[in-house]
């Protein structure tokens, strides 16, 4: 059932100005609408449906993760930072980071435990004085409040963020302004164009409000290619992993087990032809 009053997404926020249109995808918020020139996927959610789905965002117990999710979590952290150092052709002693949307701290922990300069911004006050609590560098506010000089930091990450935007330009603006010249921007978000998408349509949970609170902007990597050019920067590449068709959760067993082993099967594809359901853009920003 769609949820009352306008659209809070009106024009795409990729910077298109073409005809956005329904699809058959029907969520409860409306059906998902397509631009007509890059391909973004866009929530028909109202203002306050947004909002309302934000708030789980600032609860303090939000994020919370222990036992063997913590150790995946953190061996996937440590690739990536050992990617970031790759990129920039340093030691991490020497690189400055900042982990931009951070929840809990958990990516700034490990780079700092990698010997990072790293440090985070976390726009949800509660999350934020808990995480500074638990001893880590976090600063309640959005990246533009910091007023970081120019050139600050050589690398940037963005977990899970630019899908809650309405207009991710000037955040990115923002994240160009405060790099270094030939610093490394990475953005993680999900594949609207992936086989996950296209086999499970709003059953994937990753178009869900109600699971994952404020996502309202869908992309796929033409879209995150050409965001990633209005923003000035360019691509070093843009990786995609994973399949799946069901989720656990209201699933028959058999009918589970059988999704899983052939999503096992399609992973290597996937991610070899850019139709895995996790994304991850890493931009840089020129030189000159």
């Amino acid at each position: 059932m769609k949820s009352p009053g306008v659209s809070y997404i009106t024009a795409c926020p990729v910077g298109c100005t073409a005809a956005l249109n329904d699809t058959t995808l029907q969520l409860r918020e409306g059906a998902l609408r397509r631009c007509s020139s890059c391909g973004q996927l866009l929530s028909s959610a109202s203002e306050a449906r947004y909002s309302e789905t934000m708030a789980q965002f600032d609860d303090s117990t939000f994020n919370v993760i222990t036992g063997r999710a913590q150790a995946r979590r953190d061996a996937v952290a440590r690739k990536r930072l050992a990617r970031i150092a790759a990129l920039l052709g340093k030691s991490p002693q020497d690189i400055r980071l900042c982990d931009v949307g951070c929840s809990r701290g958990q990516f700034v922990a490990a780079a700092l435990a990698a010997g990072f300069n790293a440090e985070g911004v976390e726009p949800a006050p509660q999350i934020a004085q808990v995480t500074r609590d638990a001893g880590l560098p976090v600063h309640t506010g959005l990246l533009e409040d910091r007023h970081y000089e120019d050139a600050s930091f050589d690398a940037l990450t963005l977990f899970e963020v630019v899908e809650h935007l309405r207009a991710p330009l000037p955040l990115l603006a923002e994240c160009r302004r405060v790099l270094k010249p030939g610093g490394i921007l990475m953005i993680s978000t999900g594949n609207a164009a992936s086989w996950t998408a296209a086999a499970m349509g709003a059953r994937w949970d990753y178009f869900d409000m109600a699971r994952d609170g404020g996502h309202i902007s869908f992309f796929n990597p033409r879209s995150m290619a050409m965001l990633a050019a209005g923003a000035g920067f360019e691509v070093e590449c843009i990786d995609t992993a994973r399949v799946k068709f069901h989720d656990r959760e209201n699933t028959p067993r058999w009918r589970y087990t059988a999704g899983k082993l052939l999503a096992e099967a399609l992973n290597l594809p996937a991610r070899l032809l850019g139709h895995g359901h996790d994304m991850l853009a890493w931009l840089r920003k020129p030189a000159q």
